[in-house]
């Protein structure tokens, strides 16, 4: 029987803080294991293991020529946003691999982005079943207008950790 992970201990005890408190420590830890998602700035508002909410404020190290979050910081928002579900869902001897990001980039975004996601009651109870596998993962990333300036689809998948030598 696998144990759940750390990094899903660690969401479950920093929930019982206030939001404010909890948000600043889930930020915390996830920009110093994710280095770029620290390098933009991406901050994480919420997670209840079943959603997350993440935002990219639309400040100069993340903008595009045009003064707008670039195209590759709305990518890396809704890919951390979704990656840290599947992360905190799965058990400590699976690794999560991204495995398709398919993005349509529809409107000019405005000021600052939210990324939501979420998964299916279904799907965590296949994350902690099966061996190996995929899930698509929800997710809308809006701007400070609430416009969806890009349309995502992200699919992730797990395998087995492999034992280090």
């Amino acid at each position: 029987m696998t144990s759940i992970n750390p990094l899903r201990k660690f969401v479950d005890s920093v929930n019982q803080y206030p939001t404010w408190v909890s948000a600043k420590l889930m930020t915390w830890v996830f920009r110093h294991k994710v280095k770029l998602a620290g390098t933009t700035g991406i901050e994480v508002l919420h997670t209840d293991g079943k959603s997350a909410t993440y935002r990219q404020k639309n400040k100069k190290k993340a903008q595009n020529h045009i003064g707008s979050v670039h195209a590759a910081a709305m990518a890396l928002l809704a890919e951390s946003c979704t990656g840290f579900l599947v992360g905190i869902n799965l058990p400590e001897d699976k690794l999560p691999l991204i495995k398709k990001m398919d993005l349509n980039y529809v409107k000019r975004a405005t000021g600052d982005m939210i990324a939501v996601a979420s998964l299916t009651d279904e799907q965590i109870n296949l994350m902690a079943t099966s061996e190996k596998g995929e899930v698509t993962v929800k997710v809308s990333v809006q701007d400070a207008t609430g416009i969806e300036p890009v349309i995502c689809e992200m699919v992730w998948a797990w395998v087995p950790k492999r034992a280090k030598p």
